[in-house]
């Protein structure tokens, strides 16, 4: 019993990242790469902020909704890539219970708030391109940022409520199958009953994947429905900013769907590098392609982007 006591313990000091160890072998290449990532998300995202900010013709909610995916795209990265870096570099492999709340805490954050950022983009552009004499009254500034606010006001609160059924369970078990640490990489270490926080978690996992999915699917086919009837120039635009914004939900739609299969169903026909890699190169991608996607894909953004680094970069003749 003392022993059993011992084990309980311990698991509310420190999890083993069983990830980490398995990578350790290329742990300074990991590293590198991590902070690369990591730096080039962050510059590239700060730009395109500095520029939707500092040009008064990019006040508009399409671009402020593309700020928050790029705000978000920082919120992803910044919770797991730069303590990965760190630990790599450190052959640090534990993550305390409190740490893995707030990771866990920030990934979570990431990914809802991307759902529901492309639900309400896809909603965006149908307004703009089925309703264009109405949209600036439909769709202003001001309920764009609302909108922005509902999103994460509701998300802190949903993922609260998560975090706070898990902080009361009791666990047997260290070894996190990850890099890191996640809600549902816990979940099978208990040792205490886990039935309220599955059913809470898959039923609100599947209302929001299937609601989201039917308004997106339904704003991009009616846009290309009304974009086939405009002119062949108003047609290319609108056709132009929807296959950005579908190329971005793709990349990030189909890593969470990996990883939420990979928690749900049965990881026997996957080998351990499999399951352990590949989540990690997904997640990295999903958290850094939105500031590359829309600022390579976006005119305007791309334009500006190019003339600041060349600012930056150009030393004025004296």
């Amino acid at each position: 019993m003392s022993s059993s006591s011992k084990n309980v313990s311990v698991t509310f000091t420190n999890f083993l990242l069983v990830g980490l160890v398995e990578i350790e072998s290329f742990g300074y290449l990991c590293a590198f790469l991590a902070l690369a990532l990591f730096s080039s998300t962050l510059f590239t995202s700060s730009m395109i902020l500095y520029i939707t900010w500092t040009e008064k013709s990019l006040h508009e909610p399409m671009y402020i909704f593309i700020c928050l995916l790029v705000i978000n795209s920082m919120l992803g990265n910044t919770s797991y890539l730069p303590k990965l870096a760190i630990d790599l570099l450190s052959g640090c492999s534990t993550i305390s219970l409190t740490g893995c709340f707030f990771q866990s805490f920030g990934i979570q954050l990431y990914a809802w708030t991307e759902l529901f950022t492309f639900t309400i983009m896809a909603f965006d552009r149908y307004l703009a391109v089925g309703h264009p004499l109405r949209y600036h009254i439909l769709m202003t500034n001001l309920a764009a940022q609302k909108i922005s606010f509902a999103i994460y006001s509701l998300n802190v609160v949903i993922i609260t409520i998560t975090i706070s059924l898990t902080a009361r369970l009791s666990f047997c078990g260290v070894n996190i199958q990850s890099v890191f640490c996640e809600i549902m990489s816990l979940q099978p270490l208990a040792c205490t009953d886990i039935t309220i926080n599955v059913l809470f978690g898959t039923v609100w996992t599947l209302s929001m994947v299937v609601g989201c999915l039917g308004v997106i699917l339904f704003c991009y086919i009616r846009t290309i429905m009304i974009c086939m009837k405009l002119s062949a120039e108003s047609s290319q635009k609108a056709i132009h900013t929807l296959v950005t914004h579908i190329l971005a939900f793709s990349i990030y739609f189909t890593t969470f769907l990996f990883v939420i299969f990979r928690y749900r169903l049965n990881r026997g026909f996957s080998s351990a590098t499999f399951d352990l890699i590949i989540p990690l190169i997904g997640t990295s991608i999903a958290t850094s392609v939105n500031p590359l996607i829309y600022g390579i894909r976006t005119k305007a953004l791309k334009e500006k982007f190019v003339w600041n680094f060349q600012k930056l970069c150009v030393k004025p003749k004296k």
